[in-house]
């Protein structure tokens, strides 16, 4: 149904069961105005069946308003939880005008609204190939509502982004604080996203706690960094947490694990999310981390995500992942997930550039809400290494997720690639009203979003 999103569009798109909804169906060009005298309204429910196939299909018609704007209102309930099929009918002649697709929703959803980002990704201020700056408004241009900028060890590049971004006052793009965790005695990486303070930055000498020493731009003058404590008293605090392991199986690496318990309880302390990274990333034949050592991760669950796409195009680490993730739920362990690109280049350039993403259903874009609703499980992990799509997650969420794709994500990136244009403008001084335009687009994010998902709650 992509194509009919440039000819009509329809609102609101999602509305909640068992209420009275008005729909507004618009042509968006001259060529395919509503032209006859009167219309009806076919609906179909996507879970009923096919109408050909089988005799209890319950589909209905509604008759529709022609208004002096040219637009057809129609009104109309549904019973369940579902997407519905909105047919637009000349009624004399039985002509078919177009199919446009709609969902209703259980109160729990309907009060939220779907906003899509990365929670792993690297600039210049690690191993990246594009300053925050730029690789932030890169994003926004691929339709990203929120990041994090996690490079390797340091904590302030996210800062120095967050700040920058502070002259795009209008935007409703949300930049969140993090890094990438790397600690002594383990090998498993681990980000904090959006913790208020460095976890790196807690190992006294380390990289982010010189940047902490040498913050000669200021940027950490509102942050409550903990005094960093020694390696030795680290290795104190960790081995002690090692041992109170009396469950874990032969050859499991007590100490990462207990290394990585120590890293995710820092990160809570900090309100942010930690992220149990790629364990099935793969070099040279092997995983990143040992099969046991993922298992009794799993068994132990002491991060808060897990990121179950991200990072490589092969299918050992996300095909893998994914496995391994509905396993544990065919075990009674459903873990909260994302997905993410672990991109280090932003641009086409990079191939890796955009290949997952993660689809959240919070009730604002706010980092501790993101983080919330992540915990609560309201994500869906999105793969698009290919150009047919797949979806991780609930089922209940994998459907709506997929409806959005296809009917909501058309429009809402070419918003965002117009943002990020004027955004990048003003970032390299190619244009002087730069910060005017932007004053212009980025407020339209917004009053989209509540044209379309006007029963949310958002904040």
């Amino acid at each position: 149904m992509k194509y009919v999103l440039h000819n009509y569009e329809i609102t609101p798109i999602a509305f909640p069961v068992n209420t009275d909804v008005e729909f507004t169906i618009r042509p968006l060009a001259k060529n395919v105005a509503f032209g006859a005298e009167k219309y009806v309204i076919n609906i179909y429910d996507m879970e009923r069946g096919f109408h050909t196939c089988y005799e209890n299909y319950n589909g209905r018609t509604v008759s529709a308003e022609k208004t002096s704007e040219g637009n057809l209102v129609f009104k109309a309930s549904f019973k369940d939880e579902q997407e519905h099929t909105i047919r637009v009918v000349e009624e004399e002649s039985g002509k078919v005008i177009c199919d446009l697709a709609v969902y209703s929703l259980n109160e729990d959803l309907v009060e939220r609204i779907p906003l899509r980002g990365d929670l792993h990704m690297h600039t210049t201020g690690s191993d990246g190939r594009e300053h925050c700056y730029i690789t932030c408004a890169n994003y926004r241009g691929n339709g990203y509502d929120f990041m994090v900028v996690s490079d390797h060890r340091r904590y302030h590049p996210s800062l120095e982004a967050i700040e920058k971004f502070k002259e795009f006052k209008d935007t409703d793009f949300l930049i969140v604080a993090g890094e990438e965790v790397h600690m002594p005695l383990t090998q498993v990486h681990i980000v904090n996203f959006g913790g208020k303070y460095s976890v790196n930055g807690l190992l006294k000498d380390s990289a982010a706690d010189e940047d902490f020493k040498n913050d000669t731009l200021g940027l950490a003058k509102d942050i409550d960094q903990p005094e960093p404590i020694t390696r030795e008293e680290y290795e104190r605090q960790v081995r002690e947490i090692e041992s109170s392991l009396t469950d874990a199986p032969e050859g499991a690496n007590t100490l990462s694990y207990a290394t990585c318990a120590w890293v995710f309880d820092r990160i809570r302390e900090a309100d942010g999310l930690g992220i149990f990274a790629h364990p099935c990333w793969t070099s040279e034949g092997c995983w990143h981390i040992p099969g046991i050592d993922t298992q009794y991760m799993f068994e132990k669950h002491p991060f808060d995500a897990f990121e179950v796409l991200g990072g490589e195009n092969y299918y050992e680490q996300n095909g893998y992942q994914t496995a391994m993730y509905y396993e544990e739920w065919k075990q009674g362990r459903v873990h909260p997930i994302v997905g993410s690109t672990d991109s280090h280049g932003s641009t086409e350039h990079n191939g890796n550039a955009l290949i997952c993403s993660t689809i959240v259903f919070a009730h604002s874009n706010e980092r501790s809400e993101l983080i919330k609703s992540i915990k609560d499980k309201y994500s869906v992990a999105v793969d698009t290494i290919s150009p047919q799509y797949r979806l991780v997650g609930e089922f209940r969420y994998q459907k709506y997720a997929r409806f959005l794709m296809d009917n909501w994500y058309p429009l809402h990136d070419r918003l965002c690639e117009n943002e990020s244009y004027w955004m990048r403008a003003y970032l390299c001084g190619t244009a002087d009203n730069a910060l005017d335009v932007l004053k212009e687009v980025s407020p339209q994010m917004k009053k989209m979003f509540k044209k379309y998902f006007p029963y949310a709650n958002q904040n």
